[in-house]
């Protein structure tokens, strides 16, 4: 099991949550005593988009967008349940239970110790993130609990078709109900810049350097070089963040708890979701465990991306977003364990 780790994981996606806490710290430290850092890098802003921040958010995206091989769709036809499953949990159940358990928490349980207005602005956090289902690092969990390679292909795939369309009206229907007014061109110039255009731009180059070097190459070569890419890229992204949420969270260090706890208890209830579906479906191990995988875990790249141009890099919606960074690996380490004490009720 730990061979297969080293293999599945790589160091700083394995310590993500540890980089994601130093990252916080020191992003704090530089707008308490540094401000001048955060004021002159806010000077680069258009639409509320940071262009620092937007740059660093295409290098998070865009290497994974490469990983996803678009021609595995025409396999949907092979054992279509799992697909199904993964759908619906994703796009018929998860935003909508993220958007009740979020509220539960901020509006009645934590009534006592947020303002209404911080309670509307993590729920919007909260729903950005139940929104948008992983696109990549399903890949790492799926490989550390031995689900089928081919089959997360198709998942992920069809998923990231289903983010063009649903994403947007599913967001905008939530956070309407939340009493969030959210201009419709706004979060579909978020899509269309953090999804669309790294999208294509990752789909380009994967059949450019496949045509003339070969698939081989492609995944033992030229996806290598990127590996730490899309880490540093978003370590970069919580600094720049936490030195414009500096003073926030030093006077409110405990809403960093708050909004996590929500956030953990959807985790594992969504996991269970596709899992448990899966069993009841017969379908097999290798198809189940990646099915709750990708169901459990967010594409908080995303999510951090959109809450940055719809409500700025100080808002409390990012701050709500990078917790959900902040907790993703250790969760979801904990849920492969569980998966893979329970591969024995599934059948081969």
């Amino acid at each position: 099991m730990e061979k297969n780790k080293e293999q599945g994981i790589g160091f700083f996606e394995r310590y993500l949550s540890f980089w994601v806490i130093l990252c916080m710290v020191t992003g704090v430290l530089i707008g308490k005593f540094l401000p001048g850092i955060p004021e002159f890098l806010g000077k680069f802003e258009y639409a509320q988009v940071s262009a620092p921040i937007a740059i660093l958010i295409w290098l998070m995206i865009y290497p994974m967008m490469m990983k996803v091989n678009f021609s595995s769709i025409k396999n949907v036809g092979k054992n279509p349940k799992g697909l199904f499953v993964t759908w619906v949990t994703n796009w018929l159940i998860k935003p909508f239970t993220m958007f009740g358990i979020a509220s539960f928490f901020f509006y009645v349980v934590f009534k006592g110790l947020i303002s209404p207005e911080l309670a509307r602005d993590y729920l919007a956090g909260a729903v950005l993130l139940g929104a948008a289902p992983c696109t990549a690092m399903v890949f790492v969990w799926s490989h550390l609990t031995k689900g089928n390679p081919a089959y997360t292909v198709v998942q992920v795939a069809t998923n990231d078709l289903i983010i063009l369309a649903a994403f947007t009206p599913i967001v905008a229907f939530l956070l309407g109900v939340g009493g969030v007014s959210i201009p419709w061109d706004t979060l579909l110039l978020s899509v269309i810049l953090f999804v669309v255009i790294p999208l294509i731009a990752g789909i380009l180059t994967r059949t450019f350097v496949v045509k003339n070097k070969g698939e081989e190459y492609f995944i033992t070569r030229f996806i290598p070089k990127f590996n730490n890419v899309t880490v540093i890229g978003l370590l970069l992204t919580l600094i720049i963040i936490f030195s414009f949420q500096g003073n926030v969270i030093l006077e409110n260090p405990l809403h960093i708890v708050l909004i996590a706890v929500p956030l953990i208890i959807q985790t594992f209830f969504i996991f269970f979701i596709a899992y448990t579906a899966c069993k009841v479906l017969k379908l097999p191990y290798d198809i189940a465990a990646p099915a709750g995988m990708i169901g459990a875990s967010n594409f908080f790249e995303l999510s951090v991306a959109v809450a940055i141009s719809l409500f700025g890099a100080t808002s409390p919606v990012a701050l709500a977003t990078i917790v959900g960074v902040l907790v993703e690996v250790p969760v979801m380490l904990m849920l492969v364990k569980i998966a893979n004490a329970t591969k024995g009720w599934f059948t081969k």
